[in-house]
């Protein structure tokens, strides 16, 4: 199979088992249409299908790229951990169980492999273990009126700590409360909810600043 992203071919070849897919042995109830072209394609993949394998891979490629660039924060190390991800997810698809939504489990293995390239290379756990005092609130304020682009927060998204950056983009981006952080992360829930806090105040200022510059 052959995977497209951003321009770059990334050839990868893994051996997809041809067995009946439990998922499809599941009661479906209040199946939307992407579910069910989710399920057929999970199907044909199991058998081996490499059209099957191309599509469910395009279907979800952007997303999960634009996920892994705001983990890692460049492009070259988010194909990487795209295309690695992808491996894992058919290699892995037969224990999907449909328990949530496909997306949600690709972006899961998309995130946890990200985290893993950042701790192999120890820039997340020293960035998570700076010293931070600060007033962490349980509950965070409606945010202002929007005046910045997508670009310029992404922008100053990239400008952060990989620590910052990753906590702010799991909580604020990918929709994690602060308790998964946690678990996703083998950090406290007052570490998650204090780094995110002082992310954001980064970010803040990191607009401010660019926004003169």
């Amino acid at each position: 199979m052959s995977m497209k992203v951003n321009g770059h071919q990334h050839p990868r070849h893994a051996t997809f088992p041809t067995r009946c897919c439990p998922y499809l042995r599941m009661e479906i109830q209040m199946e939307t249409p992407a579910d069910h072209l989710d399920r057929i394609l999970i199907a044909k993949c199991l058998q081996g299908n490499p059209k099957a394998q191309q599509e469910l891979y395009h279907r979800y490629a952007r997303a999960m790229y634009n996920t892994a660039l705001r983990m890692v924060g460049n492009a070259a190390d988010a194909e990487d951990a795209l295309q690695d991800a992808f491996v894992q997810v058919f290699q892995r698809l037969e224990s999907f169980r449909g328990e949530t939504t496909l997306g949600g489990w690709i972006k899961r293995i998309v995130i946890n492999n990200c985290i893993n390239r950042l701790k192999s290379r120890r820039l997340l756990q020293v960035s998570l273990d700076e010293p931070f005092h600060h007033h962490v609130p349980d509950v965070y304020p409606e945010p202002e009126e929007p005046r910045f682009s997508v670009q310029a927060v992404q922008k100053a998204m990239s400008q952060l700590s990989t620590g910052y950056r990753t906590v702010f983009s799991l909580y604020l981006m990918e929709g994690y409360d602060h308790g998964e952080i946690a678990g996703i992360l083998g950090i406290s829930e007052t570490t998650s909810k204090s780094q995110f806090s002082r992310a954001r105040q980064k970010v803040r200022e990191f607009l401010l600043q660019n926004e003169k510059s």
